[in-house]
């Protein structure tokens, strides 16, 4: 036996097989799908403004009237956890990312929308702008692709057709 031989039966050892002897789809052990490069990114893209917003929850809580906080931070924490949940699930693949990336993109964009309208004219609506444009905006529209986004698993699933359809069983009349 080879050495490449040896080394291709110790890694096959470590994959774990069904009951029926197949093995899980893509190297998973749990039947989730491990993600792609690109859902690989934009999974740490949204955990990173997750996590992102962390501190700045702190900031806001710090600066604001206490009546204006309340709401800011809500907002900002709702849109925190959103941004969390979808990234985590996206980075484990499955197709339970769906939701959070779209309340994270409905959130994004009422916090764009709700800066601008409150903003006074000068350098905080500057400020505000410049938010929406590089950060709010774009994150919106990231996680509004993600979760439209069929699940990999129903992309990759053959389509149902005549073939799909069960064959008789033995004994039993196919004319029906």
């Amino acid at each position: 036996m080879t050495p490449e031989e040896t080394s291709a039966m110790t890694l096959a050892s470590f994959i774990p097989v069904a009951a029926d002897g197949s093995r899980p789809a893509r190297g998973t052990a749990h039947g989730e799908l491990r993600p792609g490069r690109a859902r690989r990114r934009q999974g740490l893209v949204l955990v990173g403004a997750g996590l992102a917003l962390l501190p700045w929850l702190g900031y806001l809580a710090g600066t604001l009237p206490p009546a204006e906080a309340a709401a800011w931070v809500a907002l900002d924490a709702l849109e925190a956890a959103a941004l969390l949940t979808a990234g985590s699930r996206l980075l484990r693949g499955g197709g339970r990312h769906r939701a959070p990336a779209a309340a994270a993109a409905a959130l994004l964009l009422v916090d764009a929308c709700a800066d601008l309208a409150t903003s006074a004219a000068g350098p905080e609506l500057a400020v505000a702008v410049a938010m929406a444009v590089c950060a709010e905006l774009p994150l919106a529209v990231l996680c509004a692709v993600v979760a439209a986004r069929p699940p990999r698993s129903a992309r990759s699933r053959p389509r149902p057709g005549p073939s799909a359809a069960p064959s008789p069983r033995h004994g039993q009349n196919s004319s029906w």
